[in-house]
């Protein structure tokens, strides 16, 4: 099959398109023929250099397609269903898989970090990560899921305990995790107040849901949100950039707020 690979670190030149062994399917596996895969800033981490990657790797975290063939221990599942996959690898059989705490999995890492990820025709993964889709959702926007909508769920709903009518700061309203949190926010009908660096993007936030969108750049966050909160901050501050928010992420919270972080 046809896989983009690495074989080094560095720039987009170190990417190759090549012919690679098809995966060997194991009893608990489901084949997937890829169709779409997303980049994610994982990719461009990668393969600058994160260390511990055994070269050549296959990038690509976010991956949507169609089931190719099936693990004999597998079920609940057809040829040709369209899915996509959890981009999460883990035993799923030690103490803390078991208790549902996959992130701390010794073996836990995502696809396309420790383990070869959707850059190819092909990939085979265990039938827990596979997740249908319906006929509505095409694939690239299927792809466009995964890695940015688990990490923003695990922030507001398993981190932060997000509830019905709260308020919201969500950082970097266009970034991934951003317009997940946005959707996210509103699906438990919060109040969601955004940040953005020009219209275009602070349009789009409202289109996404967003009640009411700060500049960035023009506007002083905590201040805006103050105003907004008639002095009362916001219960829970989504932050993702890291020390150019951070003060003002910490300055826009109520007292006994929560801020919850990734990737800064």
């Amino acid at each position: 099959m046809k896989a983009v690979r690495i074989h080094e670190t560095g720039g987009p030149e170190v990417l190759r398109y090549e012919d690679i062994p098809e995966p060997q399917l194991r009893k608990d596996q489901v084949l997937v023929r890829v169709k779409a895969c997303a980049m994610n800033h994982l990719d461009l981490w990668i393969r600058k250099g994160i260390p511990k990657v055994k070269l050549p790797h296959i990038l690509g975290s976010d991956v949507a397609g169609e089931i190719a063939e099936i693990g004999e221990y597998a079920s609940g599942f057809k040829a040709g269903q369209r899915v996509l996959l959890a981009p999460m690898h883990f035993c799923n059989h030690c103490e803390k898989c078991t208790a549902g705490l996959q992130n701390q999995c010794r073996e836990f890492t995502v696809l396309g970090n420790a383990v070869d990820g959707g850059n190819c025709e092909l990939i085979a993964v265990p039938a827990v990560n596979i997740v249908p889709i319906p006929d509505s959702l095409g694939f690239n926007e299927a792809a466009s899921v995964p890695l940015v909508f688990t990490t923003g769920w695990h922030m507001l709903v398993g981190r932060a305990g997000i509830k019905p009518g709260q308020t919201v700061l969500v950082l970097g309203a266009n970034s991934g995790v951003g317009i997940a949190g946005i959707q996210i926010a509103k699906l438990f009908h919060c109040r969601v107040i955004a940040t953005a660096g020009d219209d275009r993007k602070a349009e789009r936030a409202r289109e996404l849901g967003a009640d009411y969108v700060i500049d960035h750049y023009q506007q002083k966050i905590s201040e805006e949100v103050r105003k907004i909160t008639n002095k009362e901050g916001v219960d829970i501050v989504m932050e993702h950039v890291g020390a150019a928010t951070w003060d003002e992420s910490v300055r826009s919270l109520k007292p006994g707020g929560t801020l919850v972080t990734c990737g800064a």
